[in-house]
C-alpha cells in the first residue's frame, strides 16, 4: 500500500518550482544523499522507502530545508501497480517527471551453496524487478514529452563479481537496451557504479578491518556517499545532455 507523508504544507506542493525527480530507495545512505545534493542543485523530489519511517522523514525534513518541495512514500518496488500509483501521485502532487535515479537495493551476501530460495527473490525482486517497474511506469510520460534523465545505481558486484548474488549485471545491460530505445526520445539512460561507498563496503565489512582494506585501495580511502550523490546529479544535469547509455564507475581504484 502507498503511503505519503508530507513535511512541507500540502499547498506548497501545489506550486510550480523546479524540475521533478523520482528516486527510490531514498531514505538512507546514497540514496539520502542524493536526495539531499539534487534537492539542493533546486529539484523537487518525491522519494520511496521501505519500512524505515524515520529515516524516512530524517531524509525527507534535511531535503525541504534545502528549498525543495519533498514527498516521502512508502512504496513496495516488487508491486508494479504500487510503482505506478506511487509515479502518478508524484507527478499529481509535484508535476510531470524530469527525472528518475533508481537505487533501492538489498544485500544478500553469501556463497551460491549457501543462497536460499528467498534471498535469491528478494535481490532479483528489489534490484531487477523494482527497477524495471519503475522505468517502465516513468518512461512513457518522458517519451511523450521528449524529454527525461534515468540514472541507475548499480554496484561494482555487477562489474567484478562478488559472493552477493546481485542483479547488478542486469542492470548494466538493461540501461543500455533502454538508451537504445529512448535516446531518439530525448531520453538519457545512464548506470551509476559506486565502489566503496555502496552498500556492500558497510554492510558486509566489520569495521575493525576497513583500515586493513583502506590498503588495498589506489586512493587509501573509502569513497563517500555526498561523492557518489555528486555525479549522478551531473547525469541529471544539462552538462551531460551527450551522455547516454554508459556505466560509469566510481569505485576509488580499489581494483587496480
Amino acid at each position: 500500500m502507498l503511503h505519503a507523508f508530507l513535511m512541507r504544507k500540502v499547498g506548497a506542493l501545489s506550486q510550480g518550482c523546479g524540475p521533478v525527480a523520482l528516486i527510490s530507495g531514498g531514505s538512507r545512505g546514497i540514496g539520502a544523499a542524493i536526495v539531499c545534493r539534487i534537492a539542493a542543485a533546486g529539484w523537487d523530489v518525491s522519494f520511496s522507502y521501505h519500512r524505515d519511517g524515520q529515516s524516512a522523514r530524517e531524509a525527507e525534513k534535511a531535503a525541504s530545508e534545502l528549498g525543495a518541495r519533498v514527498v516521502a512514500a512508502e512504496v513496495d518496488l516488487t508491486d508494479p501497480a504500487c510503482v505506478t500509483s506511487w509515479v502518478r501521485q508524484a507527478e499529481d502532487d509535484l508535476g510531470p517527471l524530469e527525472a528518475v535515479v533508481s537505487c533501492a537495493g538489498v544485500i544478500r551476501d553469501r556463497p551460491l551453496a549457501l543462497v536460499e530460495h528467498a534471498d535469491w527473490r528478494a535481490v532479483i525482486d528489489t534490484e531487477l524487478d523494482g527497477m524495471f517497474h519503475l522505468c517502465r511506469a516513468a518512461v512513457s510520460g518522458m517519451m511523450k514529452r521528449g524529454s527525461g534523465r534515468i540514472v541507475l545505481v548499480s554496484s561494482v558486484v555487477g562489474v567484478y563479481g562478488h559472493t552477493d548474488l546481485a542483479a547488478k549485471p542486469g542492470i548494466a545491460g538493461f540501461v543500455k537496451a533502454l538508451a537504445a530505445q529512448v535516446s531518439r526520445y530525448g531520453v538519457r539512460v545512464n548506470a551509476l557504479v559506486p565502489g566503496s561507498a555502496g552498500r556492500e563496503t558497510t554492510a558486509i565489512v566489520p569495521e575493525g578491518t576497513q583500515a586493513r582494506l583502506t590498503e588495498t585501495i589506489a586512493l587509501r580511502r573509502f569513497g563517500g556517499a555526498a561523492e557518489v550523490a555528486d555525479l549522478v546529479a551531473f547525469l541529471l544535469s544539462d552538462a551531460a545532455a551527450e551522455i547516454t547509455g554508459t556505466v560509469l564507475e566510481v569505485h576509488d581504484g580499489i581494483f587496480l
